[in-house]
């Protein structure tokens, strides 16, 4: 059987249609925090290409009980990997246009090191082992976008 792990007081993990405010959520992470000397922060936004194709939206669905099962125990493995303060991690779903953002993961820690280490983990498995589903749509219609060779790769590393 395999349980799902409990995050901690101060992670935040949403999967939310509506957009993100940067500011906000860079507050999240270092107000009244005193503890944590390093913040590392990645946003990902929507890119008007993809393998040489002309993107003009991009949609994101998932099935939230996985999404989340998924999201929490990305967390916890970086916690077990890393001293961490917070951790805040936001991916949105529904249609998005091109420069929206999709994704934010924060990460604080007492050193740069393991935050910076932390932020880049989480991002590389998201990108593989998050159960989101991405059509693009393209002047020659929609599609969906498979998995990426280089993505596996990346995320195997760690």
């Amino acid at each position: 059987m395999f349980t799902v792990a409990k995050l901690q007081e101060q992670d935040h993990i949403a999967v939310q249609n509506q957009d993100f405010d940067l500011a906000l959520e860079y507050q999240a992470l270092t107000e009244a925090n005193q503890r944590d000397g390093a913040v590392v922060h990645f946003v990902g936004l929507v890119r008007d290409n993809n393998l040489g194709r002309q993107i003009q939206a991009l949609e994101l669905e998932h099935y939230p009980a996985m999404t989340t099962k998924a999201l929490t125990e990305l967390v916890a493995e970086a916690r077990q990997r890393w001293q961490l303060g917070r951790i805040r991690l936001i991916h949105r779903v529904g249609k998005l246009s091109l420069g929206e953002q999709i994704v934010f993961v924060g990460v604080t820690s007492t050193h740069r090191g393991s935050a910076f280490a932390a932020c880049e983990f989480l991002m590389d498995q998201l990108k593989t082992r998050a159960p989101f589903w991405k059509k693009e749509y393209t002047s020659e219609g929609a599609h969906w976008v498979a998995a990426r060779d280089s993505d596996r790769v990346k995320a195997g590393e760690w």
